[in-house]
């Protein structure tokens, strides 16, 4: 979906029914001026729990909470217009049932105003997404590399490397899409893996470090942007924000040092009647 679309206010069945059409294009948002900017230009905006790690400094996810999510959503929704908003259950707040999903999933909707909410899922949460789906909360799925479970797989490992592992992970995403998931993130795969799910599932695919051939791609803004010294393996950078900012900063460092900011540009000079003494 191209943003000359003619639907102003892109849904979860505009999503849907993307399977197979022009590539979905989606990225991560944790803020309102970056998702106004960001907005005409992709169909989904997520605000992903990967906020605990490119905005927080936390050294994974698993230490996202609600308060965090919703926070930020609220942030994001004020700022997007066009795309759909995605906001992340962060770890801990649906894998204990799915009366505790609704609750959190629920919450989220109703204290962000965004339309959907995305979980790590697999054959474990089928059931859950099932009843969230048919209690009216659209959900995404994410399979494969699920940076939840980092300290259950060892780190943020690939997925593929065994059959076992492709099985595995098919498996996650048959029962992700059958539950009722409008789309699925696929993450850190091999990418022939990616690509033959992307053909057996019916719902759309959305490749991060997967596979071009999936129904679309999404990215970390601030990686794709150049903001951070390292980045993973599957991210191109299009921008180098960190080196502009570093720049920029300099700048304004000197120019305060050696009094040159502010100039009379920028101070107020303002006109004063005289007082008359009494």
């Amino acid at each position: 979906m191209s943003k000359h679309s003619v639907q102003k206010q892109i849904t979860t069945a505009n999503i849907r029914a993307a399977k197979g059409g022009e590539p979905i294009v989606a990225l991560t948002a944790y803020d309102a001026p970056m998702a106004e900017i960001l907005d005409p230009h992709c169909d989904i905006l997520l605000v992903g729990d990967s906020v605990g790690m490119v905005v927080h400094g936390l050294p994974s996810t698993v230490g996202v909470t609600m308060e965090m999510m919703i926070l930020h959503g609220q942030a994001v929704m004020r700022g997007a217009r066009k795309a759909l908003v995605v906001v992340d259950m962060p770890f801990g707040s649906y894998e204990k049932n799915p009366e505790q999903a609704f609750e959190n999933a629920s919450r989220i909707l109703k204290e962000t105003g965004a339309p959907a909410v995305k979980l790590e899922s697999g054959v474990y949460v089928a059931d859950t997404i099932a009843m969230l789906v048919e209690r009216g909360i659209p959900v995404m799925g994410h399979v494969g590399l699920r940076p939840q479970a980092v300290n259950a797989m060892g780190g943020m490992k690939a997925k593929g490397r065994t059959q076992e592992e492709w099985e595995q992970v098919r498996k996650e995403a048959q029962a992700s899409a059958d539950a009722g998931a409008f789309a699925l993130v696929i993450e850190g795969v091999d990418e022939e893996l990616a690509e033959i799910i992307t053909r057996e599932v019916s719902v759309p695919t959305i490749g991060i470090g997967a596979s071009s051939r999936c129904d679309g791609q999404i990215l970390v803004t601030q990686d794709m942007l150049g903001l951070f010294d390292w980045t993973p393996k599957f991210v191109k950078r299009y921008g180098d924000m960190r080196a502009a900012i570093a720049e920029a900063v300099a700048l304004y460092a000197n120019e305060v040092r050696e009094r040159r900011f502010p100039g009379r540009a920028e101070v107020y000079s303002l006109s004063r009647k005289a007082v008359k003494q009494v």
